[in-house]
């Protein structure tokens, strides 16, 4: 057994053994399961892929004379102004103005809040145009003005769900292209598109939610972030492999980081023709090993990693919870995958170039004694369910 202050005092020492969650497999087999667990201080896992449910606390601080913004844009994409006078939450799938941009081109979605996320970090002047009802300590009606994020006070990336656990394969089983947010699905099942980072993604290496929680501290697109609390749409109490790999999306994160320390590289805006546009983001989230159990589950390989295949023209968007079959993350990888004795060509919407990248540079980070872990404060559910918005013709 290891403590998290055991693995800290390594860390900070420089004597911490680091490897990714793509080396350890191998690692493990040479080595065997006990060495290996006495040696190995932290495996680090990463993700790179869109995910909407993204966004962006901003304060603008005051101006003279002040303004209690009741509507804002940034870049004629708008912003939610609920809160303080001068603090504005932007969301990642929020869409311009007019956008599409004009009728030649119906469904494509040029720019939205993700790109305004991007812009931000990667230092460029944006606008914020605000209107306002008027109050007695804030008189201004309107303003108009051009910031970069060095001009904030805070600018805090608040996401309430990233990192999915597992994902669905899609597939268009009508006679028609389809627009998804899982990409352009050709009819008669003619492609399949999914998203994830298989072997490499956090919660796939800590199934039953042992060592990443609430508190968790997390690599957010560069930043030192944490886990604030479990992820909407979090359902870890779903169908599982007899290895414990959740077989559907299962668990999810809500995580925060500060933008003003992210690399550009690692958020990207996204758009999805027919569909809008969402968040490219980075994240890894180191494993520390405190035992040969919590090692043994980062030793899962793609081939052992199943994901449902659904059907996205009727499936899908009526909810009916059918799953066509499951493939695993090896065939996915491939380019290719038989369902029904169709061989059909595949493709990501995740990086797992960009996911291993992060799982070095973590890694890097954590060798040099710049990262350091931290104990969850509370763990992840592992019983919950997804509830449906049942439609009702009246308050019961």
């Amino acid at each position: 057994m290891k403590t998290y202050e055991q693995i800290n005092n390594r860390i900070e020492s420089g004597k911490a053994v680091v490897l990714t969650a793509d080396d350890i497999i191998d690692y493990v087999e040479k080595k065997g399961l006990a060495a290996a667990a006495k040696e190995v201080d932290v495996v680090t896992t990463a993700t790179f892929g869109p995910m909407c449910s993204s966004g962006c606390v901003l304060n603008f601080g005051h101006s003279r004379p002040k303004i209690r913004m009741s509507e804002a844009w940034v870049e004629d994409v708008l912003v939610y102004t609920g809160l303080g006078a001068v603090d504005v939450y932007l969301g990642a799938t929020q869409l311009r103005h007019g956008d599409p941009a004009n009728m030649y081109h119906p469904g494509e979605f040029r720019y939205g809040g993700a790109h305004v996320m991007e812009d931000l970090i990667a230092g460029k002047q944006l606008q914020l145009f605000a209107l306002s009802y008027r109050t007695d300590c804030y008189p201004l009606r309107e303003i108009r003005t051009y910031f970069t994020i060095n001009d904030l006070n805070q600018a805090i990336m608040l996401n309430p769900r990233n990192c999915y656990q597992n994902y669905n394969v899609a597939v268009n089983d009508s006679d028609r292209a389809i627009y998804t947010y899982m990409g352009t699905l050709e009819p008669n099942r003619k492609n399949a598109n999914y998203c994830s980072a298989g072997q490499l993604s956090p919660l796939l290496n800590d199934p039953y939610y042992e060592v990443i929680g609430v508190g968790t501290r997390v690599w957010m697109a560069g930043a030192q972030g944490h886990v604030y609390a479990e992820g909407t749409q979090h359902a870890g109490g779903g169908d599982r492999t007899p290895k414990g790999i959740p077989k559907a999306g299962a668990g999810t994160l809500a995580i925060t980081g500060d933008m003003k320390q992210m690399r550009p590289e690692f958020v990207r805006g996204v758009s999805f023709r027919g569909y809008g546009v969402s968040l490219a983001l980075g994240v890894g989230i180191p494993i520390p090993i405190l035992n040969e159990d919590v090692l043994k589950r980062t030793c899962i390989s793609d081939r052992e990693i199943l994901a449902p295949v659904v059907d996205y023209s009727t499936d899908y968007p009526q909810n009916t919870g059918k799953v066509i079959s499951h493939v695993s993350y090896e065939q996915l990888r491939s380019g290719e995958i038989e369902i029904e004795g169709k061989k059909i060509a595949v493709g990501s919407l995740s990086s797992y170039y960009m996911a291993l990248e992060i799982a070095n540079l973590l890694a890097d980070e954590i060798r040099k004694g710049d990262f350091c872990l931290a104990e969850p404060i509370a763990y992840l559910p592992k019983d919950t369910k997804m509830k449906p918005l049942l439609i009702r013709d009246k308050a019961s």
